[in-house]
């Protein structure tokens, strides 16, 4: 039996010790489906463990590499993804009752991308029914039950992303797949503790993953640290013929590479004014640190657009569209959230001109969002306002002293940005606390180096849950 530890290192530091011959794939691969058998049942994080797969992927790897055949530092290290992904002769729910025996033919291209590179899939992980497409208020929204993060088992793990929030808090992968649309990476990675990268939109392929909202949706890795999201982007990144919005560019990943000068750090107006004082503390904090490579000017202004809305209309839009015949048919009465069960006709009733409209606005936000990075590198903020959310309230009733700051995630989202999430501290009930940094588009290398720098000069990313065995 391994100890318990060892569950809880960076998959970069798994493969190293892969190679290095102190434990095996099977043995590591055997730990890990232990604990998602126990633990992540207990955190309603997991839908289907992929033993035989699994355990057949890890013999391989076994084979592979004791004959010194390394295919990339992830080479055996095990590895779950959300539910929304293909994978080859195994259930793919989406999350919701009505498709629990839904079963593709196929893998999903981040799938084979990843097996390219020799990791393991152990597992399909829980989320959030249709990926909060109809709209759902409380964390009780999926056939699985809430996602609850391993920090405190009476809050939420964050959505829609729930269980590899969850499951890479917990010990329980070495890493983990999840998507976002407009905040399920960003979300349960700060809810849970973990580093979460969403990339520019178009870098990764999303075929084979479910459809929400087709001109919002990305794929990305929620992992340990920074480091080991860049190590998983270096394996997805690229261009896919099964996607035509995937883009001709690779990712390659130097963490070690010189600056040629400090950083530039903008922190826009009011991001900090309207947090909880806990997330303000972590925030401060965290730009304290992050000013031994970078000069940070506070108060900057922030682009005057309808973000919020134009997101919520274009969700309305493309994820009506998107599940028409399950609106239609009345089996969104099976979805699990109570909201879930007439969202979806709400945003039948979304006019085409709003539509239009909110689609058109993005030019001009584009523009006006790149031309703060004609001046800076980086946008800095907390991820959320507070901490997670309690399970047993509606989301507008956690906090309702607590009013969100600027809206850098729908503008990253709508502007197809990319964005790295950090643990920086902890809050209220012994919750993380998160921090993000926003970049241009394609500038997956100057952000990632930074939050490694970050995460060098700080050890918040390396704590684990108490109470998770």
């Amino acid at each position: 039996m391994l100890p318990r530890e060892t569950f809880f290192l960076p998959a970069r530091e798994l493969g190293r010790r892969l190679r290095a011959g102190d434990f095996t794939s099977v043995e590591l691969t055997v730990g890990y489906i232990e604990r998602l058998r126990t633990i992540g049942a207990r955190l309603n994080a997991v839908v289907t463990i992929m033993e035989e797969r699994a355990l057949a992927e890890a013999h391989a790897a076994d084979l592979e590499l004791a004959t010194s055949r390394s295919l990339s530092p992830l080479h055996g290290v095990p590895y779950g993804v959300k539910d929304l992904l293909a994978t080859r002769g195994a259930p793919t729910t989406w999350g919701a009752e009505p498709y629990k025996n839904q079963v593709f033919d196929f893998d999903a291209t981040v799938v084979n991308r990843l097996h390219a590179a020799g990791a393991v899939l152990v597992a399909k992980l829980a989320m959030v029914e249709l990926a909060g497409g109809m709209g759902y208020d409380e964390a009780d929204a999926s056939f699985t039950g809430p996602g609850i993060t391993p920090w405190n088992t009476s809050f939420w793990s964050g959505g829609s992303s729930s269980g590899p929030g969850s499951a890479v808090a917990a010990g329980l992968v070495g890493f983990a797949i999840g998507s976002e649309t407009s905040g399920s990476i960003l979300t349960p990675s700060a809810f849970c503790g973990v580093s979460g990268l969403r990339p520019t939109y178009g870098l990764v392929s999303r075929h084979g993953a479910m459809a929400l909202c087709w001109t919002l949706d990305k794929l990305g890795p929620m992992c340990r640290s920074a480091d080991d999201c860049a190590l998983v982007l270096e394996a997805l990144a690229g261009h896919d013929d099964a996607d035509a919005t995937s883009v001709e560019r690779k990712f390659h990943w130097r963490p070690s590479a010189r600056r040629g000068r400090r950083w530039r750090i903008a922190v826009p107006a009011g991001c900090v004014e309207k947090v909880q004082p806990a997330v303000r503390d972590a925030f401060e904090a965290s730009m304290k640190a992050l000013s031994a490579h970078a000069d940070i000017e506070r108060d900057v202004a922030w682009p005057e657009f309808p973000w919020g809305p134009s997101v919520g209309t274009i969700v309305n839009a493309e994820g009506t569209a998107a599940f028409l015949s399950l609106i239609e048919s009345g089996d969104v009465a099976k979805l699990r959230c109570p909201a879930d069960h007439v969202g979806g006709y709400g945003g039948m009733m979304t006019f085409a001109v709003d539509y239009v409209q909110a689609m058109r606005a993005r030019a001009p936000m584009k523009r006006a969002v790149n031309a703060l990075f004609e001046k800076y590198d980086v946008i800095a903020s907390p991820t959320r306002s507070t901490v997670s959310y309690p399970l047993d309230k509606k989301f507008r009733d956690a906090y309702p002293d607590v009013r969100s700051g600027p809206a850098l995630i729908p503008a990253g989202n709508l502007c197809g940005l990319p964005a790295v999430c950090l643990p920086n501290g902890f809050g209220d009930h012994g919750l993380p606390t998160s921090l993000t940094l926003m970049g241009a588009a394609f500038g997956e290398t100057a952000l990632l180096r930074m939050a490694h720098a970050y995460q060098s000069a700080t050890d918040w990313h390396l704590r684990t849950p108490p109470n998770v065995s």
